[in-house]
C-alpha cells in the first residue's frame, strides 16, 4: 500500500493535485501498459518516459535535464 499511495501523490503532482486519485491510478496504469512496449522498437526510448518528461513543468523539466548533463559528464 505504502508503494501504490507514494504513486499516486507522485502522479498527482505531475498532473496536477485538482485530479482525482482514480484519475492518477489511471494514468499510472496506462503509463505502465504504455511502457511495457517499447516506442518504435527503441530500445533506448520509453514512450512512457518521454510522455510523462512532457507532462512536467518547465522548472523540473530544466532541472531534470540538468542531472542528465552532470551525470554525463
Amino acid at each position: 500500500m505504502p508503494v501504490i499511495e507514494r504513486a499516486i501523490e507522485t502522479a498527482a503532482l505531475m498532473l496536477g493535485s485538482a485530479r482525482s486519485r482514480g484519475y492518477c491510478l489511471e494514468m499510472i496504469c496506462a503509463d505502465f501498459l504504455a511502457g511495457a512496449n517499447l516506442d518504435h522498437g527503441d530500445p533506448e526510448m520509453l514512450f512512457s518516459m518521454t510522455r510523462f518528461f512532457k507532462l512536467l513543468p518547465e522548472e523540473q523539466r530544466q532541472k531534470f535535464l540538468s542531472c542528465l548533463h552532470q551525470e554525463a559528464s
